[in-house]
């Protein structure tokens, strides 16, 4: 299994996962500098100091949500969608999996009990947020790339 999975329609990423066997040294930034969620993976030996510092008042215009979701413990499907609502495809991620959704929708399955943080830009506008829409039932999912199933 890949490392990083990337989900696509075409050439339009929905969402990128990096799964617990990842590892690098140093710092990776995982995702473009484009991208309203920025995702690093970062790997320092024992002793090596990381600057002190605060962070510069920006302004930034974030005209779409993307979310950050690390899975402590469990199972847990992900079901993708186009911005059209069409099913795409499933992948399931395990303790330690981290997934960005970039784009698209998505829909989820526990299918083991869950612990997961989320992680996303705020302040969140509840209904407003979001559009609910029916997904897949059980025996519609497909994997791609993937053992599992």
């Amino acid at each position: 299994m890949e490392k990083i999975q990337l989900i696509k329609k075409k050439s339009k990423l929905l969402a990128m996962v990096i799964r617990n066997n990842y590892t690098c040294d140093g710092v990776d930034f995982i995702t473009p500098s484009e991208y309203s969620q920025q995702v690093a993976y970062m790997h320092h030996p024992t002793g090596k100091v990381i600057d002190a510092h605060v962070h510069n008042l920006v302004h930034r215009n974030v005209v779409m949500t993307q979310e950050v979701l690390m899975i402590k413990k469990g199972k847990l499907r992900v079901d993708f969608y186009d911005d059209y609502e069409d099913y795409l495809e499933s992948t399931v991620l395990e303790s330690g999996d981290i997934i960005l959704l970039v784009s698209g929708g998505h829909g989820f399955t526990v299918l083991e009990e869950v612990e997961m943080l989320e992680v996303k830009q705020g302040p969140y506008s509840g209904d407003a947020d979001k559009k609910r829409f029916v997904g897949i039932g059980d025996s519609e999912v497909v994997y791609k790339d993937q053992s599992e199933a």
